[in-house]
């Protein structure tokens, strides 16, 4: 299964450690979303910015979603099937998107393909975004919720 992280929280007085995480990540702004894998290296440098971060497992569904509403190539061309064809091995969004989900491909090593979704901020708000999920917040490890927020954000 792969991993939806959104990042929640923006720039001001995070540590460098944090900030630096944040980048190998590919989150430089709030409310932008990656696909991560799960693996302990990962586990590791999401529990580290769990203060600015939510995520959880993402279905097939939630990434296809993704894809076809905001995935991007380069010239901020949109992600469909014609535009996919031309600059990738893949025929379709949905071989594609179930790919990435059961982390046969990493998005990123895809050519052309942008790795991060920018995602609107979500409909009704974040829950709180200086508590984590468990306590009622918007930060940290949220499990399937995390294709709720991520359909209020699309």
């Amino acid at each position: 299964m792969v991993y939806a992280v959104v990042r929640v929280r923006g720039q001001p007085d995070v540590n460098r450690d944090i900030e630096h995480t944040m980048k190998l990540l590919n989150l430089t702004r709030v409310n932008h979303c990656v696909l991560v894998p799960e693996d302990d290296i990962t586990k590791g440098m999401l529990n580290k910015a769990k203060d600015y971060i939510t995520w959880g497992e993402a279905s097939p569904e939630t990434v296809l979603a993704m894809m076809k509403a905001r995935g991007r190539l380069p010239g901020n061309k949109g992600l469909n099937d014609e535009n996919l064809q031309e600059s990738t091995e893949f025929s379709s969004l949905d071989e594609l998107a179930a790919a990435v989900a059961a982390e046969e491909v990493r998005l990123s090593a895809v050519d052309g393909v942008k790795p991060v979704f920018r995602l609107h901020p979500p409909v009704k708000g974040y829950e709180g975004n200086k508590r984590s999920f468990r306590a009622g917040g918007a930060l940290g490890y949220r499990g399937e919720a995390i294709n709720e927020l991520i359909a209020r954000m699309i």
